[in-house]
C-alpha cells in the first residue's frame, strides 16, 4: 500500500509542493488524486529535507490542495523493452498508440540509462550507407557516431531525417539493423508524415517509434529522448543490433527544458537557457557508441532547427561541441531547389577518414571526396567573382570550375528524398563531374586512380 499525503503547500504553474514527505527520492514517480477521483501523474525535480517540488505530466488546473492526494512510487521513469518493441509506435512516455496490444517486457530500464564507461569504448571505424551522396561521399557517417544536423525553420530536415531512417544500412554484415525514431514538439501533421512514410515504405517493420505531440506536457519532451536512446541500449547491447537513433528536434527538447527551469525559477544561462544544458544534452549524446566485445553499437543523429539560421546560438553551438561534425543544411540551396539542400563545405564528419577506403567504400573514396571538395569551393569562388567583376574576368578554367560548382549541386548534391544511391553510384557520379575539368587540374588524386576511373 503506498503512502498518501495531503501535504500540497502550493501550486505554481507545472510545479506543486508537497510537505513532510519521508523516503522520497529525485526522480521519482507519482500521482495525484482529485477529489473527484481524476489522477494526474508527477515527477519528483528536487527534494529539501522533507519538502518535494513535484511536476505535473497534465496541467495543474482543478487541483484543490485541500483536498487532493499524493501518492510516490518508489522508482522513475521505466521503460517496458521487449525485442517486439519493433515495428510500433509509442507516445513520449512509451505507451502504444498505434492501436496494437501493450508490450509484454523482457525488462524494466530506467530510462536515464547507465553511463557507458569510456574505456569500453571501441572507436567507430564501419561505413555507414545512407544513400546521399553528400553524406555518403563527402561527409561520411560512420557505426557509432554522433553526426548532428543542423537545419533551419522551413527546410526539410523531416524528410531528410525520413531518407536517412528509410535508407541507412551497414555495409557487407549480415548483422540486424534497426531504427529507433523520437520526435520531440511536433505538430500532428508532422508526426502523421513519419508515421505513414515509414509505414508506406515497409521501414517501420525495423523501426521504433517515439512520437511527442507539440500539445504534450514539456515534461514529457524531456523524457522522449530518455525513452528512444533506452530502447536503443536494449536493441543494441542486448539484442545484438546496430541501431541508428533518430532525434528531431532537439531545438524542441531545449525549449522545455528552459520552461521546466524557469517554473523553477533557476538562474537563467545564455538566452534564458538552464546553465547545466550542455551536460544535459552530454547526458543524451554520450549515450552513443560501440562497446569493447558487444556486436551492437548505436549512432546518433539528432536534429536541430536553428534559431534564425544562427549557428552560434547555444543549442548547435553546445551541440557542435559534444558530437563529430555536423551536416549543415543551407536556405540558398533550397531556393534553388536542391534537395536535400546539404552545403557540404561548411559541413564536417571529424570520423569520415575512419570510415572509407579499400574494404570499406572504395580505395579512390578518399582522392576523390578531398578532389570534390577543392574543386566546388574554387567553383564556388569563381562564380562569386563573376557576380563582381563581370563573366569577362574569368580565365577559361575558372569558368570551368564555375560550371562544375553548378553541375556538382544539381547531379551530386541534388538527389530527390526518394532515390538510393549505393556508394559506387555515389563515387561514379563523382567521377563523372571530375571529367569537367582538364585532367591536369586534378592534382589531389594518385596517377593510378586517374588512369583507373577517368579513363581517357
Amino acid at each position: 500500500m503506498l503512502k498518501e499525503y495531503k501535504t500540497i503547500a502550493e501550486v505554481a504553474g507545472p510545479l506543486m509542493l508537497v510537505k513532510k514527505v519521508e523516503g522520497v527520492k529525485y526522480g521519482e514517480l507519482g500521482e495525484i488524486e482529485l477529489a473527484s477521483g481524476e489522477i494526474r501523474r508527477c515527477r519528483v525535480l528536487e527534494i529539501n529535507e522533507s519538502d518535494a517540488m513535484v511536476q505535473l505530466f497534465e496541467n495543474s488546473a482543478g487541483i484543490n490542495i485541500t483536498d487532493s492526494k499524493v501518492r510516490f512510487f518508489g522508482r522513475g521513469i521505466e521503460l517496458p523493452v521487449s525485442i517486439d518493441m519493433l515495428g510500433r509506435v509509442f507516445d513520449g512516455l512509451g505507451h502504444p498508440i498505434d492501436e496494437g496490444p501493450e508490450i509484454i517486457p523482457d525488462m524494466r530500464l530506467d530510462i536515464n540509462g547507465v553511463p557507458m564507461n569510456p574505456a569500453a569504448r571501441d572507436y567507430p571505424s564501419e561505413f555507414i550507407q545512407t544513400g546521399v551522396s553528400a553524406i555518403d561521399g563527402l561527409n561520411t557517417l560512420v557505426r557509432g557516431q554522433k553526426l548532428p544536423i543542423f537545419s533551419g525553420s522551413g527546410l526539410p530536415h523531416a524528410q531528410l531525417a525520413a531518407q536517412i531512417a528509410r535508407q541507412a544500412k551497414v555495409l557487407g554484415t549480415d548483422s540486424k539493423f534497426a531504427v529507433v525514431f523520437a520526435a520531440m514538439g511536433i505538430t500532428f501533421e508532422e508526426a502523421d508524415f513519419f508515421i505513414s512514410d515509414f509505414k508506406k515504405t515497409g521501414a517501420i517493420d525495423r523501426a521504433v517509434l517515439f512520437v511527442n505531440l507539440a500539445n504534450d506536457p514539456a515534461i514529457e519532451r524531456i523524457a522522449t529522448p530518455r525513452m528512444a536512446l533506452t530502447a536503443a541500449e536494449y536493441l543494441a547491447f542486448e539484442k545484438d543490433m546496430h541501431v541508428l537513433v533518430i532525434l528531431t528536434d532537439i531545438t524542441n527538447y531545449a525549449e522545455a527544458l528552459r520552461e521546466v527551469s524557469a517554473a523553477r525559477k533557476e538562474v537563467p544561462g545564455r538566452r534564458g537557457y538552464p546553465g547545466y544544458m550542455y551536460t544535459d544534452l552530454a547526458t543524451l549524446y554520450e549515450r552513443a557508441g560501440r562497446k569493447r566485445d558487444r556486436d551492437g553499437s548505436i549512432t546518433l543523429i539528432p536534429i536541430l532547427s536553428m534559431p534564425e539560421d544562427d549557428k552560434t546560438h547555444p543549442i548547435p553551438d553546445l551541440t557542435g561541441y559534444i558530437t563529430e561534425g555536423q551536416i549543415i543544411l543551407s536556405r540558398e540551396l533550397y531556393r534553388k531547389a536542391v534537395m536535400p539542400p546539404i552545403d557540404v563545405l561548411p559541413s564536417l564528419s571529424r570520423l569520415k577518414d575512419k570510415g572509407i577506403g579499400k574494404g570499406k567504400t572504395r580505395e579512390d573514396h578518399a582522392d576523390t571526396m578531398n578532389q570534390l571538395f577543392s574543386a566546388y569551393a574554387r567553383g564556388k569562388e569563381a562564380k562569386e567573382l563573376a557576380v563582381i567583376l563581370g563573366e569577362a574576368a574569368l580565365t577559361d578554367t575558372d569558368k570551368l570550375y564555375a560550371k562544375f560548382a553548378d553541375e556538382f549541386e544539381n547531379k551530386y548534391v541534388s538527389q530527390g528524398f526518394t532515390e538510393n544511391r549505393t556508394i559506387e553510384q555515389t563515387l561514379q557520379t563523382g567521377w563523372e563531374l571530375l571529367k569537367i575539368l582538364p585532367r591536369s587540374e586534378l592534382k589531389r588524386i594518385r596517377d593510378d586512380y586517374l588512369e583507373k576511373y577517368l579513363g581517357e
